[in-house]
């Protein structure tokens, strides 16, 4: 006799992942060059790693941010992304991000980043960890010259399924300088001992104190590997690790 699964209804990260999810409203995307929902999966101890970010932005907002902002409608969006694996919970990495806009390359100049994580968070039923990323921005990409990404990770998952949730807080210094709340959300389906098939969620609330309303927000439906994945809104991709 075959096997059965039990309905996805039935486990608890799946219950909880749909309440999650239950108020999506998809706008015109912004340009970013790094989607992906932070698992607290770190470099090992004396390991270097290199990973190419790459998103391209179909339907995004035609008419700029703010005064020679950049317009991210059919734009393409990338950083390469430099890490170092410190210790079995600490990594660093660098960042340098860029657009491609109307055949024009553009350098959004650099971030740093320090990564703290539970150590074996692959392993753990319950993982946790936060990271910081100091960015410097060249005027298309941003008002602020400086910002700072504040990221906590708090993860859950069990033999078939893992929720994480990163509730961003992306802080900007100078005279439009503010402190903006842009969660992130994953739930996924394990596959295979390196794939799994998942859902993501980002939104953007604007400034703490001062949300206007439903948030800005996408979703991505696919197929991806234990890595951190990239995505874009409504968009089946794969990303090896």
């Amino acid at each position: 006799m075959k096997h059965r699964p039990r309905p996805a209804t039935h486990d608890p990260l799946c219950l909880l992942a749909a309440a999650a999810f239950s108020a999506i409203a998809v706008q015109p995307a912004k340009a970013t060059d790094e989607i992906q929902v932070y698992n607290a999966g770190i470099a090992a101890p004396g390991q270097f790693t290199i990973q190419q970010h790459l998103n391209y932005v179909p339907l995004g907002v035609r008419e700029p941010p703010f005064p020679s902002g950049l317009i991210s409608h059919n734009s393409v969006n990338g950083t390469p992304e430099f890490a170092y694996g410190v210790t079995d919970w600490w990594e660093v990495g660098l960042y340098l991000p860029f657009a491609i806009q109307d055949q024009q390359f553009l350098s959004d100049a650099f971030k740093l980043r320090t990564l703290f994580v539970s150590p074996n968070a692959e392993q753990r039923n319950f993982f946790y960890g936060v990271n910081f990323e100091f960015s410097n921005t060249m005027p298309r990409f941003s008002q602020s010259r400086f910002g700072l990404e504040i990221r906590p990770i708090v993860g859950v998952r069990n033999a078939e399924w893992e929720f994480i949730v990163n509730p961003i807080v992306d802080v900007s210094f100078g005279k439009y300088g503010e402190a903006d709340f842009a969660p992130a959300a994953r739930v996924a389906r394990k596959l295979a001992p390196d794939a799994f098939v998942g859902l993501e969620y980002y939104a953007d609330f604007g400034e703490i104190g001062n949300f206007p309303g439903l948030p800005i927000s996408s979703t991505r439906c696919s197929p991806s590997p234990i890595s951190r994945p990239a995505s874009s809104t409504w968009t089946s991709a794969s990303v090896t690790g």
